[in-house]
């Protein structure tokens, strides 16, 4: 698995980037959070991923709704078969490509082996649940 110990320079480069979460809604989701004191600092469509996404402002990380484009998409079929919820929580990473590496080197079940375009238009990856005690974790590096 990818090491969590500080990088040549130092620092760590891994970091909470975001917790998604499943809605049928943003629209009828959205007030909840901003009714917590949450800023919305954007909402957008991620055609490649099948997703309509607002981000959220909760100080040091984010929080993501995620609504679907379309039942069959990926958030569309976890809808259909868990109902609205915790989708997946993302690691943000200085170099993706290095950490996808060491994962398929290490026999690690990915459900991506190459970077994809998501939200924002960072790099991302998600690896497999069955190799993560259960949850859905998707590696992200900002552009």
């Amino acid at each position: 698995m990818m090491s969590t110990d500080d990088d040549q320079t130092g620092k760590n480069t891994k970091r909470l980037d975001h917790i998604a979460i499943a809605v049928h809604s943003i629209a009828e989701s959205l007030p909840f959070y901003e009714s917590l004191g949450l800023k919305r600092l954007e909402i957008e469509i991620v055609e490649e991923q099948g997703v309509k996404v607002a981000k959220l402002d909760i100080g040091n990380t984010h929080i993501e709704l995620l609504e679907p484009l379309s039942p069959d998409t990926p958030v569309g079929k976890f809808l259909a078969q868990k109902g609205p919820g915790l989708h997946h929580i993302c690691i943000g990473v200085a170099d993706i490509e290095a950490d996808l590496a060491k994962l398929k080197s290490s026999g690690t079940k990915l459900i991506n082996e190459t970077a994809k375009i998501g939200a924002g238009g960072a790099k991302i990856a998600f690896v497999h649940p069955k190799a993560t005690g259960g949850v859905l974790l998707e590696l992200s590096q900002p552009t």
